[in-house]
């Protein structure tokens, strides 16, 4: 009785991969294979979207405004301190061929009903700023308002002018003081006495 596998002859492993392996092709097989399957080369990227598309932006901006961002920068300017706590520009519409654009406020609820009472003003204030007749109609939406930022800077009252004494108060003044000791509490005497005196 033989045994599986005797009279068998197994190939070593390297052997057995050289049969495997299709033979190299020739020289003028190889220029035809190239020839066929010669790659093309790399596409190169698209530019970037925004370099092309700037100038047509440019050019809407000039011809549409800059849309809300101008006016929320100066919002508080504009309508005031009081309706600036309670309000924010939304959005800014430009009309169809021609037609004044529509603003939207952003309102928080109850003062809603306020804002409308004072719609024409708002307008006003906002056509003075963009322009005479820059934004024809006021939409109102309710939501949440972003508080004023905590830097934001209110407008400083002007100071007042201060006109000095004329040379004879002056002297009255000067003469009155002139037991006063030398130091603070006599440029404090001489700063109250200028005030009193101008009025």
């Amino acid at each position: 009785m033989t045994k599986i596998g005797e009279g068998l002859h197994t190939p070593p492993a390297s052997e057995y991969l050289l049969q495997m392996r299709p033979p190299l092709p020739s020289i003028e097989e190889t220029r035809r294979i190239l020839a066929e399957r010669r790659t093309k080369p790399a596409r190169r990227p698209p530019p970037p979207a925004g370099r092309s598309l700037s100038k047509f932006i440019k050019a809407l901006d000039d011809r549409f405004g800059q849309g809300p961002g101008v006016l929320q920068a100066r919002w508080r300017e504009i309508v005031g301190e009081t309706l600036a706590g309670r309000t924010e520009p939304a959005k800014l519409v430009k009309g169809r061929s021609g037609a004044p654009a529509t603003l939207e406020i952003k309102v928080q609820g109850p003062a809603a009903a306020l804002i409308q009472h004072q719609s024409g003003d708002i307008l006003a204030r906002v056509n003075l700023f963009l322009g005479q007749g820059a934004v024809g109609k006021l939409r109102i939406v309710q939501g949440p308002v972003k508080p004023p930022a905590p830097g934001a800077a209110r407008p400083k009252p002007a100071a007042r002018k201060v006109r000095p004494l004329d040379a004879a108060k002056e002297a009255e003044l000067s003469a009155s003081l002139t037991e006063a000791p030398e130091g603070p509490l006599r440029e404090a005497l001489t700063k109250l006495g200028r005030a009193v005196l101008k009025e």
